[in-house]
């Protein structure tokens, strides 16, 4: 989307705490028929699901707990799904390495945010150290 362009919300988010295992279920389930109710199509929801799942799961492991918040957004003539992923964990030193495919501080294959980032349509991350991460990420149904 352009910068500067506006996206509206078309109806009230939907939050969804992460705290345990079964909060990662709950994501996308959430997910799931809000993709389902909006008429995405089942590759448009796997991606979401599992660039949503991917967040949760650092969102659990990294900080213990946080929220995703989902939201109906449309933009012109499009409809989409907006997922938000707040944590107040310790945040990441840096973002631009994290990004990076390969890099893990978690002994993994270090492609959980860039694999996500390519999944969806746009993606937004913010972090402050001690303050914890925010991770937006937007599919416009097809």
């Amino acid at each position: 989307m352009p910068v500067g362009a506006q996206t509206t919300l078309t109806v009230t988010p939907t939050a969804c705490k992460i705290a345990t295992e079964a909060s990662l279920l709950a994501v996308r389930a959430s997910l799931r028929a809000a993709a389902t109710e909006l008429g995405f199509g089942i590759v448009g929801q796997t991606k979401l699901i599992t660039a949503a799942s991917e967040l949760a799961r650092n969102v659990l492991r990294y900080a213990g707990r946080g929220v995703m918040t989902i939201e109906r957004v449309q933009h012109g003539g499009r409809v989409g799904l907006r997922a938000r992923f707040e944590d107040e964990g310790p945040g990441i030193a840096d973002l631009e390495l994290a990004m990076q495919d390969g890099y893990s501080t978690y002994n993994s294959m270090g492609v959980g945010l860039s694999g996500a980032r390519r999944l969806v349509d746009d993606f937004r991350i913010e972090s402050e150290l001690g303050a914890g991460t925010v991770v937006e990420i937007t599919m416009w149904a097809r």
